[in-house]
């Protein structure tokens, strides 16, 4: 069992609070921090928390505590890490970690010499398609791994601070495009560097500061490419795909809109239907199990099972400033309009992996570049001279 401090009595604080004591259910939140006493109030109330506060650092510090959950604004991460380390308290915090990467390497840098527990709450790489996807391309199904893509967009967040440049850090590239990167780049490997972005940014809709629509591209070392398309002004819901192509395969994801259970209704009865879904009539698309479609359970799981087990967890705070790199170096491409290098200053990965390309051979004169079955019952082969460069054509009755 772990005692939790929950930092954050919010909209994703209760998403948290809902899967920890439920999934496990032997877990239990026992402290409640808010910057806002009725809503500490009103939290501890709802999950039957013993004990609630407007002092974080009381919350941290609370005997009880074994662990800490951090689900409030980014601006404020930093300051709960550094309490969470001063008080040798392990700690899991929510996306992103940093504002920037200069906020998170100091995170990653305090808990490791604290010697504390960490781990980055990242729970679109814990879906359960997503982990059996996943399982796929590290047993090969897909081969060499040559692109992948993860859209997230949505008709924007719930709480007025993420419309603030200054508490975010940003707009909906830090806010989805944390998802999105650390989705591509778990297809593509983590042990892979990521070397440069281009991203293209811009505010088309809402009045706010930072952009509020995004798609960038990440190079990494061995060539493969990530994609993420982010974007605060889309109609419709919440949209969750991925999409991983390889060299002998390709994974299509939907985590959302489209999961098989489609319902019309006049709205007489309907009241919530899914995260950001934009109506309660018509035909709508409900979600049979949010918590565990949206990875909440597996997330969790696996934290506190890499407690209990004294190992780090699939996703640590190393892996959210990873991210924050990433997404730093997106801003500035979307400022330069040119290629961006990803600027980490600690990396952990493999080091010069070149692209592994290598031609498939059909004989002694030919490379293959691709074999087909005709409409009229012939096999055509499309081959390359090895010396002379030549494409040609051969057609097998």
């Amino acid at each position: 069992m772990q005692r939790i401090s929950m930092l954050g009595s919010g909209f994703i604080g209760r998403f948290y609070a809902d899967s920890l004591q439920g999934q496990r259910s032997r877990d239990k939140i026992v402290s409640i921090y808010s910057r806002r006493e009725e809503s500490a109030q009103k939290f501890a109330a709802d999950y039957q928390v013993p004990h609630w506060t407007t002092d974080m650092e009381a919350s941290i510090a609370h005997p009880d505590v074994d662990v800490v959950c951090i689900s409030l604004p980014n601006n404020l991460h930093e300051a709960a890490v550094l309490l969470c380390c001063k008080h040798k308290k392990g700690v899991i915090c929510t996306k992103p970690l940093g504002r920037n990467a200069e906020e998170a390497k100091r995170m990653l840098e305090a808990v490791e010499k604290a010697g504390i527990f960490n781990g980055y709450l990242e729970d679109l790489v814990y879906t359960p398609k997503f982990l059996k996807a996943l399982d796929s391309v590290k047993n090969g199904a897909l081969g060499r791994i040559l692109w992948a893509k993860s859209r997230e967009t949505h008709p924007g967040p719930h709480s007025e601070w993420f419309w603030d440049k200054e508490q975010a850090g940003g707009g909906c590239i830090l806010d989805l495009g944390c998802h999105c990167v650390e989705i591509a780049r778990s297809f593509i490997g983590k042990d892979i560097k990521p070397v440069e972005v281009m991203c293209w940014a811009d505010t088309q809709v809402k009045p706010i500061d930072a952009e509020d629509h995004a798609i960038g591209l990440v190079k990494y070392e061995n060539g493969a490419i990530g994609q993420f398309e982010v974007s605060w002004t889309f109609r419709g819901g919440l949209d969750l795909r991925d999409e991983v192509m390889g060299t002998e395969g390709t994974i299509w994801i939907n985590n959302f809109l489209r999961t098989g259970l489609d319902m019309f209704t006049t709205g007489k009865g309907a009241d919530y239907v899914a995260e950001k879904a934009e109506s309660n009539t018509g035909w709508l698309f409900p979600v049979g199990d949010e918590l565990n479609d949206l990875g909440y359970n597996h997330m969790f799981t696996d934290m506190f099972a890499a407690m209990e087990q004294n190992r780090a967890p699939q996703e640590s705070f190393y892996d959210g400033y990873v991210v924050n790199a990433i997404l730093d170096a997106a801003y500035r491409s979307a400022a330069s309009k040119q290629w961006e290098p990803v600027k980490l200053e600690i990396w952990r990965g493999r080091e010069h992996v070149g692209k592994d390309f290598s031609q498939q051979e059909y004989d002694a004169q030919y490379y293959l570049v691709k074999e087909e079955m005709t409409h009229y019952g012939t096999k055509k082969l499309i081959l390359k001279d090895k010396e002379s460069g030549a494409i040609i054509e051969k057609i097998i009755d």
